[in-house]
């Protein structure tokens, strides 16, 4: 048996390799059935392309670039399934630039801004992401496993669609939604940290957005009746679109700016003062103020860039907040084929 390599071996990989051992049928055989089964425990990479896209601060594309990552799927049942992004570790600038603070709490008005500094480099480890917020029956699915630690709404959303973000969901309620994800799947799934949040966001940009210097009505689902440089208005659609309408960041991930503000794991700071550094949740006790991030379809554009951040309550639940979850890598570095 060999240890599961994400650097080395991909599905077709696989498949290949048992061909050329003789073993044609039991490629074939896992190709139809293991790799389609609910919580096989067998992960394979597959690898995907698609366009990323870069605007100047009129909104005019400057670039697309054909991109590819790397993910696995989740089988949840009843053809329900929840794509994992494989997210590569690094440094990244955490933050925003006290002048650039400054501009902003001017020009919008918002002194909430000032909770972006200090600026400041982590370094994150590897980590799978979902490719969107968690879906309405991907909450479905997982919402009729027996609970962990509460009892959870099955059908919480105000805007009903199977594929739009599942919303008016409190933090403690995404908490056991990764509980029984990983009870269900027997890997260690949970919120990501606020650093991991940012950085996948970010996608490799320092810009304020994963696009460019602004986003437009055409690239995010937010208040694109108001501008955030010199771009055109846009369409605000006043509700939740389905996951993945928009074009994917760096990394292939979508909706990340806008639809709906998904919670983080840690706990509020007024600051980034004394903040960890390794990626990792901040976090202290008795702390009910969590962290969201990511703008949403109610939000100005100013609250849709990648260092945006506010806080509510771990009880609070809105119309506007959902969440996406994170798979822990360190899982795969000690399972077996």
């Amino acid at each position: 048996m060999n240890i599961l390599s994400l650097k080395s071996i991909t599905r077709k990989q696989f498949l290949k390799w048992l061909s050329w051992l003789g073993l044609g049928w039991m490629a074939a055989v896992l190709n139809q059935r293991i790799f389609k089964e609910p919580a096989s425990g067998l992960m394979i990479l597959e690898t995907w392309e698609f366009d990323a896209i870069s605007l100047n601060e009129r909104g005019k594309v400057l670039k697309k670039e054909t991109k590819k990552a790397q993910y696995f799927t989740e089988f949840l049942g009843n053809d329900i399934t929840l794509d994992m992004v494989y997210v590569p570790g690094g440094s990244f600038l955490m933050g925003t630039e006290e002048d650039e603070i400054e501009r902003l709490v001017k020009k919008f008005n918002w002194k909430y801004f000032r909770s972006e500094k200090p600026r400041h480099e982590v370094t994150v480890q590897s980590f799978f992401i979902s490719k969107y917020p968690v879906t309405q029956e991907q909450w479905r699915e997982i919402a009729f496993l027996p609970k962990v630690n509460r009892d959870i709404e099955v059908e919480p959303s105000y805007f009903k669609n199977d594929k739009r973000p599942v919303e008016k969901v409190a933090w403690d309620d995404a908490v056991e939604f990764c509980a029984r994800l990983s009870k269900y799947t027997k890997k260690e799934y949970r919120l990501p940290s606020e650093a991991e949040w940012e950085y996948a966001a970010r996608a490799g940009t320092t810009t304020p957005f994963y696009c460019g210097e602004t986003i437009t009505g055409k690239l995010a689902d937010y208040r694109a009746s108001n501008t955030y440089a010199n771009e055109p208005k846009g369409e605000y659609r006043g509700k939740t679109t389905a996951v993945g309408s928009f074009p994917a960041n760096a990394f292939g991930l979508y909706d990340m700016q806008g639809n709906v503000l998904e919670w983080s794991n840690d706990d509020w700071h007024d600051s980034y003062q004394e903040a960890p550094t390794d990626g990792r949740a901040w976090i202290y006790d008795g702390s009910s103020l969590k962290v969201v991030r990511g703008g949403s379809w109610l939000n100005a554009p100013c609250d849709c860039r990648s260092a945006y951040r506010f806080d509510f309550s771990s009880y609070y639940r809105s119309y506007f907040i959902g969440f996406r979850v994170v798979c822990v890598v360190s899982w795969f570095s000690t399972k077996w084929l």
